[in-house]
């Protein structure tokens, strides 16, 4: 498999894991774009100094040749795939553990009342120097 076709197939299940099965709606967010944007600043600058230094050498065989600061764009749409999916599954891990209810009580036949709380009451204060306690 080409690099393109894995990385289409990496935007594709991408795009619908969001919209689809996590349903964030996440690429629907003016918020992610912005984030994204600055992201993607970041990663020309390093994908052009490791691959216009020859760091990281491409098959020219497994891409499609096009580039963009010297770096594929298969790599820059991988690294969407990577930035989105990462947010994707926080925002739908935290949506997850913020909908968990609490321990429910058991009702029902056969289950006992809750007993009542016992009232708070302030802790006791504590004798002064040369005073006897009185506790």
């Amino acid at each position: 498999m080409t690099y393109t076709a894995a990385t289409a197939i990496a935007v594709v299940a991408t795009v619908v894991l969001d919209l689809a099965v996590l349903r964030t709606r996440l690429l629907r967010r003016r918020a992610f774009w912005t984030a994204y944007a600055i992201i993607v600043g970041f990663q020309l600058i390093v994908n052009g100094v490791l691959t216009g230094r020859h760091i990281v050498v491409y098959d020219e065989r497994q891409i499609t040749g096009l580039r963009i600061a010297y770096a594929p764009v298969e790599d820059l749409l991988f690294g969407f795939s990577l930035v989105a999916q990462t947010l994707m599954w926080w925002v739908w891990l935290g949506r997850r553990a913020n909908q968990r209810p609490l321990a429910r009580k058991p009702t029902g036949p056969g289950s006992a009342p809750a007993a009542p709380a016992a009232p708070a009451t302030a802790p006791a204060p504590s004798p002064r120097p040369g005073e006897p306690d009185q506790r």
